[in-house]
């Protein structure tokens, strides 16, 4: 088995343009949730989202590539800059994540059928549509000819592309890995969370008593995992280690998950194992967090009973629920938290839900001794994923 350490990164998401912007308001406790702007929001409850600035997204430099979609602008840029590391690296295959694709591609299709519209650009849509299409055009990017695989998982999908990824470099199998996962903001995925009324109008409050649903979010973020074998050769800074993951399936209900915990108790419990340490010597949680009544009574169960007393934070109060890139961009946030030594704040923050045994870092960022972190993401379906990240 060897060492996985993380060599790279990159990220995009509504906290900012790259990692130096998301750590800045990392810090600052950001209010990046803002109202919708890409569609009509006005007949939905919630009008509100995580959003990243068409601005921010830098052309290719290829001529044929400027006409991208935004998943693949937000893909490529996300890579871009965690390609800028010391000594050349061309990755030996990527796992990416994704929920939604480039839904907003098949919804301009399917609407041109149905309004009787000269359908101008079909062929393009449908082909932007596929969710391998903003990886197809990373590779094209970076004039790379390497494996990939997509990883769709409901809200799991980000941690799980990350843990495979973690899995193919530990056992040897790969040298090198590019993962991490992206979403854009789609308006069927939107009006869905609406009409299930798992979407707030008010402010997202994780883990408060009052706490009355989410907002999504949109965003890309990226991680190279490299054996230490690898690292060494070529000098590489490294920000960090992976040393665990663990997952599991409570399949109790299509949205709810299972009100004991077990599903999320499971991940963490099997990704400390994996990891072969107690529990005790975690230092935070990035929580899945996504103020969902449900979603956070059963997480709040699941740690409280595993790790009374650990720092819990949510950082979708800040930007939202990015689907399926939201595993991968809150890696990232979990790997700042151990590079820059201070827990996230979970803002909006007011009163504790009675009964859970952890402390919630509300509306203020702390700073902090931090060794190891777990990352959670829990989805439809029962889905739940957990890593465990270490100062290298």
């Amino acid at each position: 088995m060897q060492r996985v350490l993380v060599t790279g990164f990159g990220i995009v998401s509504p906290l900012g343009n790259d990692g130096a912007e998301n750590l800045k308001n990392l810090w600052n406790g950001a209010d990046c949730v803002s109202s919708v702007s890409t569609f009509d929001v006005s007949k939905t409850r919630c009008r509100t989202a995580g959003q990243v600035q068409d601005a921010w997204l830098e052309k290719p430099e290829a001529k044929k590539q400027r006409r991208l979609e935004r998943s693949s602008l937000m893909m490529i840029q996300a890579v871009r800059e965690a390609m800028r590391v010391r000594g050349k690296i061309v990755p030996e295959a990527l796992v990416i994540s994704t929920s939604s694709g480039a839904m907003t591609n098949g919804e301009r299709f399917y609407r041109s059928l149905i309004d009787g519209r000269p359908r101008v650009g079909a062929a393009r849509a449908v082909a932007n549509y596929m969710p391998q299409k903003p990886v197809l055009d990373v590779q094209a990017e970076f004039g790379w000819r390497v494996p990939a695989q997509i990883i769709s998982n409901a809200c799991a999908s980000g941690t799980n592309a990350i843990g495979h990824a973690f899995q193919l470099v530990r056992t040897g199998l790969n040298e090198s890995v590019l993962c991490g996962g992206y979403d854009p903001l789609s308006e069927m995925v939107f009006t869905g969370f609406d009409s299930l009324q798992a979407a707030t109008p008010e402010k997202i409050r994780p883990f408060d008593r009052e706490r009355s649903g989410l907002v999504l979010g949109e965003g890309a973020a990226v991680l190279v995992l490299e054996s230490e074998r690898s690292a060494m050769e070529r000098g590489a800074t490294v920000f960090c280690e992976i040393i665990g993951y663990g997952v599991s399936t409570d399949n109790y209900h299509l949205t709810q998950p299972d009100p004991s915990g077990i599903g999320p108790r499971l991940a963490m419990q099997r990704a400390l194992t994996d990891a072969a340490i107690n529990p005790d010597e975690i230092d935070y949680v990035n929580a899945h967090g996504t103020a969902t009544v449900f979603n956070d009574a059963t997480e709040g169960i699941a740690i409280s009973e595993l790790m009374p007393g650990v720092a819990v934070s949510s950082t979708k109060s800040m930007m939202g629920h990015a689907l399926g890139g939201a595993g991968a961009i809150e890696a990232v946030f979990s790997l700042f938290s151990i590079t820059d030594q201070f827990i996230p704040p979970n803002i909006n923050f007011r009163q504790p839900e009675p009964g859970w045994a952890f402390r919630v870092v509300g509306n203020k960022a702390e700073p902090a001794k931090i060794k190891r972190v777990i990352s959670n993401s829990f989805g439809f379906g029962g889905a739940n994923a957990s890593l465990v990240l270490q100062a290298a």
